[in-house]
């Protein structure tokens, strides 16, 4: 799972619209991941999910999770 999710990382990176993309993994518990990202817009995060990286994302690497969830985050400051 770990060598899956760690391809996702350069790839969106490089992509046009992304901010921060990183995945974490938990020490308590090595089986939990947790993925945070921003993106410039609406039309970027459509981009990365039109991308090839992400496809082998969505293929490779749901079937096996357990309890995927997205939360939508506001930055204070």
């Amino acid at each position: 799972m770990k060598e899956l999710l760690s391809v996702m990382v350069v790839p969106s990176k490089a992509e046009k619209g992304c901010i921060f993309y990183e995945i974490f993994q938990y020490e308590n518990n090595p089986r939990k991941f947790m993925t945070v990202e921003t993106w410039e817009n609406e039309a970027a995060l459509d981009g990365h999910k039109a991308s090839a990286h992400y496809a082998v994302y969505k293929s490779s690497y749901e079937p096996y999770s357990e309890h995927k969830y997205t939360d939508e985050l506001i930055v204070l400051g």
